[in-house]
């Protein structure tokens, strides 16, 4: 260090200024530290020697523990006085080759610890000028442990060989310009080629034709070999497919690779070893798996439209989009069969190069359909051309170029219900996989056709069953309107009013036909007032009229019992009671009234007032619209009033 400091003071000419001189000696302070924490702390054993005297400065921690000598043993003395090098030869030597050529290298230099012990040791040394003093930096490694493991590799590498020859698993030992040194027989099975014709090979070489696991060509930087070699890593589960034997470049055999390189004592690649396992049977399983999944979904989406449409033509459309492309085909189409005319029809198609064939129509028994329907199982026909005479509709299909043609019955619940039809512009080969999901897409079909067949019949039994309800009920309000002559017609339109009335209340349809029945039921409970009361011609004393205002209670006692007519029972229930709860039979006040009764309450009071009776004549509208303000709040429900007043649904 003093050497150091003077030449701080020497090196220039121009004078240092005690600060810049303070920051140097900072700086070299700081690098002396780190050198010598990296020194201390280095996994390799460090000499220092005085290039002139030959004397050991320094030794570092590593070497005295490798060495077994104490730090005394080291230091002030020369490199051959130091016991672990006194019985080496080359030691007294290489201290004169250093100072001549300023490196010297050994890579297999025996030392003996001072406990006796044999390290075989690298030996590398540098001649450093530090400052103005020459040293020797020596660095020693212990490759006793990697000599020992390349001499039982060595020793071993036949009869790993040998193993390797016998296992399932290709192996391929690649120099590292990429020529094969050895194959063993697994290897040369999957290459197609035995192995004398193998070994001599390189990664450049025409003969492979190795793809990808999408199918396309492998490049030569692609290879196994080449991705290690470039990258120096090894290459783990890459999928690559090589040729089969049959040298169908179209047709492959499946391998997972696995690669990695063997690297020699100096740290360089001596091979690559490339090994592979078939994986033909797993990958034609994961495709099975694929298609199966793929099918599975077909069918569940093929479902959902089924159970969220009735539409046919919909459902129909769906599934002949998931039939020509889960199944590869080049068109398909559903026929209908008709029961009353015995025949098939067309109801839905895809991929066909014109319309005529929409116009298809085949009687049962007839033609490759009508034998379907008929026969009930499926039809192939691998040839067209050889069955043309006996295809009916060939004219309907001139110009679509079909050669094949697949017919499937659409059976429900044991009724064919129509033939899902498959057609092929390219013979093709089918397997039994092929035809089962076939049968599973004619079942979705035939459940199709069938759910939209009930859905029909449904609509069709319920629009009778509404019908002959509301023909019911309107042969009651007729029956009670015959009986009593003074409001004949009364019923009909105080129907047609309250609709009209309610729904400007914001009442759905559904609940608007209870209202109508409500409406044409409302007096049903006078079937149950006795004659001498309902047509008497004079005013009804007070006992009649209790007798009178029980038809209300008629009403519901007679209607409660029918289920379909539970909900019209507001109107002939309440429709006598009033707004400020002086009505009958509850006394029910406000808007404890059911609204239907509230509004059906001011529709009877209009017609009625409308209408001739035998004690006077029908009012004028503005009479009865000043009556019926009157009664606002009392009678009436002052909203109803409103409404009814500013719409005039009630006029005439």
């Amino acid at each position: 260090m003093k050497r150091t400091t003077e030449a701080i003071h020497t090196s220039s000419a121009a004078p240092v200024t005690d600060e810049a001189r303070g920051d140097i000696y900072i700086a070299l302070k700081n690098s002396e530290l780190r050198y010598r924490r990296l020194f201390e702390s280095a996994q390799d054993g460090i000499l220092i020697l005085n290039a002139e005297t030959g004397l050991i400065n320094d030794v570092n921690p590593y070497l005295i523990d490798m060495l077994g000598y104490s730090r005394e043993e080291f230091v002030e003395k020369k490199l051959w006085e130091v016991g672990a090098f006194k019985d080496v030869d080359a030691s007294r030597h290489s201290f004169q080759a250093l100072q001549m050529n300023e490196f010297i290298r050994y890579e297999n230099l025996p030392l003996k610890t001072k406990g006796g012990h044999l390290v075989q040791v690298e030996f590398v040394s540098n001649v450093y000028l530090v400052g103005e003093e020459k040293v020797i930096q020596c660095n020693i490694r212990d490759i006793s442990a990697r000599k020992f493991a390349e001499s039982a590799l060595r020793t071993k590498d036949e009869d790993h060989w040998s193993l390797i020859e016998n296992i399932p698993i290709g192996v391929i030992v690649h120099a590292p310009d990429t020529t094969i040194i050895r194959c063993n027989p697994e290897a040369a099975l999957s290459l197609g080629m035995p192995s004398v014709r193998i070994v001599g090979k390189n990664a450049g070489d025409e003969c492979w034709h190795f793809v990808r696991e999408d199918g396309t060509p492998l490049s030569t930087a692609q290879f196994p070999v080449n991705q290690v070699i470039a990258t120096g890593r090894t290459l783990k589960n890459f999928v690559m497919g090589i040729p089969k034997d049959n040298g169908n470049n179209n047709e492959h055999k499946w391998v997972l690779v696995n690669a990695y390189p063997n690297l020699d004592g100096n740290n360089e690649l001596s091979q690559v070893v490339v090994m592979f396992t078939d994986i033909s049977d797993i990958k034609c399983a994961d495709e099975r798996i694929r298609r199966h999944l793929e099918h599975l979904t077909a069918l569940v989406e093929i479902g959902r439209a089924i159970n969220f449409s009735f539409d046919l033509n919909l459902s129909l459309n769906a599934l002949l989009t998931h039939v020509i492309v889960q199944l590869d085909v080049d068109a398909a189409d559903v026929l209908l069969f008709n029961p009353a005319s015995l025949s098939l029809e067309y109801v839905a198609g895809r991929g066909f190069n014109t319309k005529a064939i929409e116009q298809a129509y085949q009687p049962l028994g007839e033609g490759y359909a009508g034998r379907v329907a008929q026969e009930r199982h499926i039809l192939q026909i691998p040839d067209l051309s050889l069955e043309a005479d006996s295809f009916i509709r060939r004219i309907l299909l001139a110009g679509e170029n079909f050669c094949s043609y697949h017919g499937v019955p659409l059976i429900a619940k044991g009724n064919v219900v129509g033939v899902l039809e498959i057609f092929h512009r390219k013979k093709t080969e089918r397997n039994k996989e092929w035809l089962d999901f076939l049968r599973a897409l004619a079942a979705q079909a035939a459940i199709a056709i069938d759910n939209v067949n009930l859905f029909d019949n449904l609509q069709r039994t319920n629009a009778e069953l509404f019908h002959a309800y509301d023909t019911t009920i309107e042969g009651w309000s007729h029956a009670l309107e015959l009986r009593d002559n003074e409001t004949e017609g009364h019923t009909q339109r105080v129907a047609v009013y309250t609709v009209k009335l309610a729904r400007l209340f914001g009442l759905t349809d559904a609940e608007l036909v209870q209202v109508r029945w409500g409406a044409l039921l409302h007096d049903i409970g006078k079937m149950g007032v006795p004659d001498e009361i309902l047509l008497k011609k004079d005013a009804l004393n007070e006992e009649e009229w209790a007798v009178m205002k029980k038809h209300t209670i008629y009403a519901y006692e007679m209607l409660s019992p029918i289920r379909y007519l539970r909900l019209a029972l507001d109107i002939p229930y309440a429709h006598h009671e009033k707004w400020d709860g002086t009505g009958y039979p509850l006394g029910l006040k406000g808007e404890q009234i059911p609204l239907v009764a509230r509004i059906f309450a001011l529709v009877d009071v209009w017609d009625a007032l409308r209408s001739d009776r035998h004690y006077r004549t029908s009012w004028s509208v503005e009479k009865v619209r000043e009556h019926i303000r009157s009664l606002s709040g009392t009678h009436f429900d002052p909203h109803v009033v409103s409404v009814c007043l500013e719409s005039n649904v009630l006029v005439d």
